[in-house]
């Protein structure tokens, strides 16, 4: 890895990884590392050119965060972890289970989705509309070129097709707001295609887990309780 990425850990147990959204870091999950670091070794990550991790010099992907998550992990000497991606961090978090379907105990996707088109489209026009903005003044700004960056992940990522998904064989729940910025079929659609995951509508938009954090905590720890037993 170019950099090292940045990252909050918190108790000891089963390593239960935390993926932030877009444009945010590892401190929006402070609800879920207070309530779970009695029983797992918690560990919320700073994605590359967020929070307090560096930008570096390597694609800002998707490919990449995954690519970045398999590395720290082995520098930390985790074998299998929980994954708990939000948003963006559940998209990453989708394409690591592709890729390193092994290195996973459970998997929580939180309001992700498959491309653009599962984003409403009074959220999704705008985020085009700044990416486009942020583009034409990228060579001449810093601050533009990372808003182009991470606008440009909303708008060309993840890019996964459905039938992708019917390899995740681990145990898997989907989780979302009612009135998250997802839309509930995309959501649907993303269960529906994971073999036997669990799909959980929680009254609340997309942040669900910080504005939400008793609901939600109960519902991923009634999941992981479950997935424990079918193990």
């Amino acid at each position: 890895m170019d950099i090292s990425l940045y990252y909050q850990e918190k108790g000891k147990g089963k390593p239960f990884i935390l993926l932030h959204g877009n444009g945010e870091d590892g401190t929006y999950f402070k609800h879920q590392i207070d309530y779970f670091s009695d029983r797992y070794r918690m560990i919320a990550i700073d994605t590359r050119g967020h929070g307090k991790s560096p930008r570096g010099t390597a694609p800002f992907t998707m490919e990449q965060f995954a690519e970045d998550l398999n590395e720290l992990m082995i520098e930390l000497k985790i074998a299998k972890a929980i994954i708990l991606g939000f948003s963006d961090g559940a998209n990453i978090a989708m394409k690591f289970a592709l890729q390193y379907p092994q290195k996973i105990e459970a998997l929580i996707l939180n309001g992700g989705n498959l491309n653009a088109k599962g984003v409403k489209r009074g959220i999704q026009i705008p985020i085009e509309i700044g990416y486009k903005i942020t583009k034409l003044f990228a060579e001449k700004s810093e601050q533009a070129k990372h808003n182009m960056e991470l606008l440009g992940l909303m708008v060309h990522e993840p890019d996964i097709k459905p039938e992708e998904l019917h390899s995740i064989q681990v145990p898997t729940l989907v989780i979302a707001g009612t009135k998250d910025m997802i839309k509930r079929n995309h959501t649907e659609e993303i269960a529906e295609n994971i073999p036997g995951a669990a799909l959980s509508m929680i009254q609340g938009d997309h942040f669900i887990a910080n504005k939400e954090p008793d609901h939600f905590n109960k519902e991923v720890e009634l999941f992981l309780q479950t997935a424990r037993r079918g193990r």
